[in-house]
């Protein structure tokens, strides 16, 4: 998704009255290499399109990789930055060489940029984020819906295999690696574990589930989660006076 899409995506979204924006579904979705995150994501937004049947729905984004370029375009960062934010964290020593030094801004700064950028999509709403610790930094917000897609190695890794065009010795590494990479960065910018379940609403292995499957399970999941949340709010307590008798 390019930077004018994104653009769409939000000015479709601050056009819409008060009442209608506040607040709309949103999901976070963190995935294993290979689990489908980008793919089912981009399934699930489509399917949530035709249910919701309301103008809001003609919207739908979906922020993974392509997150970083709305991160600089928000804080007004130099495009040439987008190479260092990766879903990665970078080992102390090197973090704190690359800060004096004044390469770039510290991975804190960015993941902070990053943050901020991920509450206000999640505030407006029908958006889908992929990965970068968006579970923890919604988990307060009542209308959002937490996914993690997990499946079996063997099939992440001809996933992967045939995704980026490389042999299996090659996947493996790659699922290894980038696993890892996706662990470290939960760890050290959210102090929280990327697989710890409490993390999530549901998790789904794609492995059974497919990916066409996965998604249509995850949007009816997302609706009913949103709508009993609204029946919630909606139900306002009445105040007690304190007196008795």
């Amino acid at each position: 998704m390019k930077i004018d899409v994104f653009g769409s995506y939000l000015q479709s979204q601050a056009a819409f009255p008060e009442k209608a924006r506040e607040p709309q579904l949103a999901i976070t979705i963190s995935r294993e290499v290979g689990a489908g995150g980008r793919t089912i994501a981009e399934l699930v937004g489509q399917r949530l399109a035709v249910a919701e049947k309301t103008p809001a729905s003609s919207t739908w984004a979906v922020f993974d990789a392509n997150l970083a370029k709305q991160v600089l375009e928000d804080h007004k960062l130099p495009p040439n930055l987008e190479r260092f934010m990766t879903e990665d964290a970078r080992l102390p020593v090197e973090a704190i060489v690359e800060e004096v030094l004044r390469l770039h801004p510290s991975g804190w700064t960015l993941v902070q940029h990053t943050t901020k950028t991920i509450l206000r999509l999640a505030g407006l709403g029908h958006v889908i984020v992929v990965g970068r610790g968006a579970n923890v930094i919604t988990a307060c917000l009542p209308n959002v819906f937490h996914v993690r897609l997990v499946a079996p190695l063997a099939m992440r890794i001809r996933h992967t295999a045939e995704y980026h065009q490389l042999n299996e010795t090659e996947a493996a590494k790659f699922v290894r690696e980038q696993d890892q990479a996706r662990r470290r960065y939960v760890r050290r910018y959210f102090n929280a574990e990327i697989d710890d379940p409490t993390l999530y609403d549901v998790t789904l292995n794609t492995g059974r589930f497919g990916f066409g499957r996965a998604a249509e399970v995850i949007a009816q999941l997302a609706l009913h989660h949103h709508a009993f949340a609204e029946r919630e709010r909606a139900i306002v307590p009445i105040p007690s006076s304190g007196l008795s008798g």
